[in-house]
């Protein structure tokens, strides 16, 4: 890059967390047949259960509550990006940058989609899930999918790049001891010809199926290994309240 770089965390006077940069940047990381196949599996999972109401938390870019709403579903979606929130609300959808902890109201079912799980830790994780019960109708479901062991050591480490004519993006992935490090590297084109850099670290934990299994709240009552990128480094996982 010619130009002269300047290295920000910042966005709109505003601190950009490294969700807010996963945000900005996944539409250079080649997920979108991916994700599309996610929101075909769910939106054939929860068929069956004849929702009227669904809470998306993690609800990204509002894909999969566009597609339930066309269904005759009510929709509500939570996310800790507020570039995801506001590009929910840009197609006026009904979404809010807050922790599911702090949600309100009850639901038929709930979804976690693309690894919002393995997001988070152990402890965290427990804490999710008995907020997920708690939010829950009476035999309402929730459905979340998980990375495999191999997919994380076999699919998701490396590293890539991808670029635009305005953008350029670096991701280096790292998996030890059950942790997956992402760092992401974006250089993003502004109106003067500069490029600003924008970097942080995500990092993913890798979950036994067992920690599922002895819930309080939720009952694990199927789980489906599948392929995504590559063999079996998925699992589909469907509770219902206890």
């Amino acid at each position: 890059m010619k130009k002269s770089i300047q290295s920000s965390k910042q966005s709109n006077n505003k601190t950009m967390t490294n969700l807010d940069l996963y945000a900005k940047a996944e539409h250079l990381l080649g997920i979108e047949e991916a994700t599309e196949a996610l929101y075909d599996l769910y939106r054939s999972e929860l068929e069956e259960y004849k929702v009227k109401t669904l809470l998306d938390v993690g609800c990204g870019h509002g894909g999969f509550m566009q597609r339930m709403q066309s269904d005759g579903v009510k929709c509500k979606g939570i996310d800790l990006s507020q570039v995801m929130v506001d590009e929910c609300k840009a197609q006026n959808l009904d979404a809010e940058c807050i922790d599911i902890m702090d949600a309100s109201g009850k639901y038929d079912a709930i979804v976690s989609i693309f690894d919002v799980l393995n997001f988070l830790d152990k402890a965290n994780l427990l804490k999710f899930l008995e907020a997920i019960a708690e939010r829950l109708n009476e035999n309402g479901v929730f459905i979340a999918d998980i990375n495999t062991l191999y997919g994380f050591s076999d699919v998701a480490e490396g590293t890539m790049s991808s670029d635009s004519e305005e953008e350029f993006l670096s991701v280096d992935a790292h998996f030890e001891n059950g942790e997956l490090h992402t760092k992401l590297t974006l250089f993003e084109k502004q109106a003067d010809g500069n490029f600003t850099k924008y970097q942080d670290t995500i990092v993913q934990y890798f979950h036994k199926i067992q920690i599922f299994q002895k819930l309080s709240g939720l009952k694990l009552i199927d789980k489906q290994t599948f392929s995504l990128y590559d063999t079996e480094d998925k699992t589909l996982l469907i509770f219902k309240k206890r």
